[in-house]
């Protein structure tokens, strides 16, 4: 298949100058590419560097979000995530899978809605569709595939509840750490 000078300009946008700018050190430059790009970024929001974005368009960050290192935000079905929510490193969500029972493997989104005050560890994978209800938790590597209640703790491949956070949900994120 042969591309077009549009198409490959577009390509190299997306797949040398975006993760360029977003792997640069400086937290202000970062953040003034992410309002040009994304769909919202709120107020105190925190994107360190090395992050992959998938149609940044449909990305909806609320405010003090904070989205750590190496962390996958797919936007191509719609990804919002609400106030003071905390993303470790190397978490994968993703809002576009491919149907199975398809013959010809035809792509789906759906939507992927991620409450406040949500923690989701590290390693984490959350697929298309999922609601995570506000205060949830998501443990270290597990991967999300039906909705999660407020303020349940999930574990596991599939995850699955193991316990209740108590908590009053009322702190304000605050982590902006120089050159990550």
């Amino acid at each position: 298949m042969k591309l077009t000078f549009r198409q490959k300009k577009i390509l190299f946008k997306t797949e040398v100058i975006r993760p360029w700018i977003l792997s640069f050190p400086s937290r202000r430059f970062r953040l003034r590419y992410l309002k040009r790009c994304l769909g919202k970024i709120g107020d105190g929001a925190s994107v360190l560097r090395h992050v992959r974005l998938l149609e940044p368009k449909g990305i909806f960050l609320g405010d003090r979000v904070v989205i750590n290192q190496y962390v996958l935000l797919d936007g191509r079905g719609t990804l919002e995530i609400e106030n003071d929510t905390d993303i470790a490193t190397n978490v994968s969500i993703w809002t576009m899978d491919h149907d199975p029972n398809s013959e010809t493997h035809e792509s789906r989104s759906r939507k992927v809605h991620i409450g406040h005050h949500v923690w989701i560890a590290s390693g984490a994978t959350i697929l298309p569709g999922v609601t995570i209800g506000d205060g949830a938790v998501i443990a270290a590597n597990a991967v999300v595939t039906k909705d999660v209640p407020p303020k349940a703790i999930v574990a596991g491949n599939p995850a699955r509840i193991i316990g209740q956070r108590q908590n009053s949900l009322q702190y304000i994120l605050n982590h902006h750490p120089l050159f990550r």
